[in-house]
């Protein structure tokens, strides 16, 4: 299978404005030990922004460096924090990660063997009856399973609803109910993909009890995204307008000329973030979609010295009274920042898919 032409230079849409204190969130902001600060959940919770973030810690990039040459083991350690904010700009860190992010810890909640749980990570918020739940990413020793959990609202107290089957991850759930089932997307990624090569697409999955979940469907695949000849997949819980559901989705487009990209001997990819509309009553459906990506790498902390470069993955999403639209995303792998649009213009961006 040969893969799908996607232009050189791609470029954020018009209408996007990254934040003047971009990076809003890095290591530097995080009073234990942090490298890298990425891909994390936001949500209103109580009056403010809550976030939950991906925390790498551990090593440093020569460490990172030499383990990909095999002359260490692998060094990176992952737990989860949490920071709060008025404006979903300036963060306070509070002051110790999750204890539940912890894979021991994690392991002991989902009722599973010592040593099973190796990382958690990549968290997603969705308040869905007025109580925070969180999409995890879980590596096993038997594969990466998603995860769903309600938490209270400091978000430390964890119950596992869920653990999929691997290979599953960058799960998102819907805030509502739809047709009397809870919804969530998914990219699951089977090792034969399509043609053997990668070919992992966004699907939607329904549950009664938000723990037994079935009825699954695809929604968006890659040969239906101009800029996307690799993978794509859900990004931030989608957000419901007049129009449907608006959705953002990470989108990524493979040039094996690309080398070393970041910390990596070799990193080929791009990642950038597209935007649709999924039907109100049956989200499986895309009813509208911009040709164009809504973000790419272009700023300098997306492009250069990263842990991974050329890489936007949008995790939060939020549209404020007045209709500004906020839009958090982790980039190069090591930072988070936000980015923000009207409504209107955003909107205006989507045209019927191909």
């Amino acid at each position: 299978m040969e893969r799908l032409a996607v232009p050189a230079r791609l470029s954020s849409a018009r209408c996007i404005v990254r934040h003047p204190a971009n990076p809003v969130l890095s290591s530097r902001d995080v009073p234990f030990p942090s490298v890298n600060v990425y891909n994390a959940g936001v949500a209103r919770l109580g009056g403010r922004y809550v976030t939950v973030f991906r925390n790498d810690h551990g090593f440093d990039r020569q460490a990172f460096e030499e383990a990909c040459a095999g002359r260490r083991e692998w060094p990176v350690q992952i737990n989860l924090g949490i920071a709060r904010s008025d404006d979903g700009a300036r963060w306070e860190v509070e002051p110790t990660p999750i204890a539940a992010s912890e894979p021991a810890e994690f392991a002991r909640l989902a009722g599973l063997p010592a040593g099973e749980v190796l990382r958690v990570y990549d968290p997603r918020i969705t308040v869905v009856e007025g109580r925070p739940h969180l999409c995890l990413a879980v590596d096993t020793r038997h594969g990466l399973r998603g995860a769903v959990v309600a938490a209270d609202d400091s978000l430390r107290q964890w119950t596992v609803l869920d653990l999929t089957v691997p290979d599953n991850r960058n799960m998102v759930l819907f805030p509502s109910r739809i047709g009397g089932a809870y919804l969530r997307l998914e990219r699951p990624f089977p090792v034969y993909s399509r043609g053997g090569q990668d070919r992992f697409e966004m699907w939607l999955s329904r549950s009664p009890d938000l723990r037994h979940w079935g009825r699954s469907a695809l929604v968006l695949a890659v040969e239906q995204v101009p800029f996307a000849n690799d993978k794509l997949g859900p990004a931030a819980p989608p957000v419901l307008t007049e129009r449907g559901w608006l959705t953002v989705f990470h989108a990524v487009d493979r040039d094996d000329t690309r080398g070393k990209n970041g910390w990596e001997p070799r990193w080929t990819k791009r990642y950038t973030a597209g935007v649709c509309l999924l039907d109100r009553d049956d989200p499986s459906r895309v009813v509208a979609m911009s040709k164009a990506p809504l973000i790419a790498p272009e700023a300098p902390y997306e492009t250069v010295d990263g842990y991974r470069d050329n890489v936007i993955f949008p995790c939060g999403l939020a549209v404020e009274d007045g209709g500004l639209v906020k839009i958090w995303y982790g980039a190069s792998d090591h930072v988070l920042a936000l980015a923000t649009c009207r409504l209107d213009e955003l909107l205006a961006l989507c045209d019927s898919p191909a």
